[in-house]
């Protein structure tokens, strides 16, 4: 565990990294701290929410990663 003089330090790097990402954001004039990733995340979870709420089995049309996901979140739910 870290001492608090080591927490402090590593409080001071992340505040010194956060300052030089919104500097360059601002000269580049970009929005550094839009994270596109997770408003796309959102997006996703909106469509994926009804189906693990669905009562019938939905038909799944995301990659198999994702469906394979469902498949077993709706199985441990239905075995409670």
């Amino acid at each position: 565990m870290r001492n608090k003089k080591q927490m402090c330090k590593y409080a001071d790097e992340m505040l010194v990294y956060e300052h030089s990402v919104f500097t360059q954001g601002a000269i580049w004039q970009i929005d550094s701290f839009d994270q596109w990733g997770v408003e796309l995340g959102k997006v996703l979870a909106q469509r994926i929410i009804p189906e693990l709420e669905s009562e019938t089995e939905p038909k799944l049309t995301h990659d198999s990663s994702t469906n394979a996901l469902i498949r077993r979140y709706r199985k441990g739910k239905e075995s409670k």
